[in-house]
C-alpha cells in the first residue's frame, strides 16, 4: 500500500470516527438531556459530569490535519476533489459548530437544575437537537464524497475496487 493510499484511508477512518461519535450521541445522549431540561440536564452537572470536550476537541484537529495531509498527498490525483469538497464542508461544519452548537449547547447544559421543565429551555433543546441531525446529515453526506475518492482510480471518471 502506497503512502497516499494510507494517508487517506487514514483520514477517512478518522472522519468516520467523528460520525460514529456524532450518531451515538444522538442516539444516547442527546435524548436524555433534551428530555426535561433543566431537570434532565444533572449528566451533565457535578463533579462526575460527561466530559465530552475531552472527545471533540482533540479529534477535531486531529481529522483537520489528516485532510490537509491527504490534500496535499492527493493535490494532483483524481482524488483531489472528493478530498477538497469533503474538507471544505468539514472546515464549514466546524466553523458553524463553533458559532452556534457549542455555544447554545454550553449555554443549554450549564442551566442550573431546577425539578420542573421549562418550555422555553426545552424547545432550545429541540431546535438544538433537529439542527445538529441536519448537520450529521451534512457530514455524513461529506464522509460519502470522501469514502467514493478512496476508490477513485487515476483516470478521469472512473472507480476502481482495490480487491487482491
Amino acid at each position: 500500500m502506497k503512502f497516499k493510499d494510507l494517508i487517506y484511508a487514514i483520514t477517512c477512518l478518522s472522519f468516520a470516527v467523528v460520525i460514529g461519535a456524532a450518531v451515538y450521541e444522538h442516539l444516547a445522549v442527546v435524548p436524555k438531556w433534551s428530555m426535561a431540561p433543566p431537570a434532565s440536564l444533572t449528566m451533565f452537572q457535578g463533579p462526575y459530569g460527561l466530559n465530552a470536550q475531552a472527545f471533540w476537541i482533540p479529534i477535531h484537529p486531529i481529522t483537520m490535519l489528516l485532510f490537509l495531509a491527504t490534500l496535499i498527498v492527493s493535490w494532483k490525483t483524481e482524488r483531489k476533489n472528493a478530498v477538497a469538497t469533503a474538507f471544505i464542508g468539514y472546515l464549514v461544519v466546524i466553523a458553524v459548530t463553533a458559532i452556534y452548537f457549542v455555544p447554545e449547547l454550553i449555554a443549554i447544559t450549564t442551566t442550573p437544575y431546577l425539578d420542573v421543565i421549562d418550555s422555553d429551555l426545552m424547545n432550545r433543546a429541540q431546535m438544538w437537537e433537529s439542527l445538529s441531525l441536519l448537520r450529521l446529515g451534512v457530514l455524513i453526506i461529506l464522509s460519502l464524497t470522501l469514502f467514493l475518492g478512496l476508490a477513485k482510480s487515476k483516470e478521469a471518471n472512473t472507480y476502481q475496487l482495490y480487491v487482491r
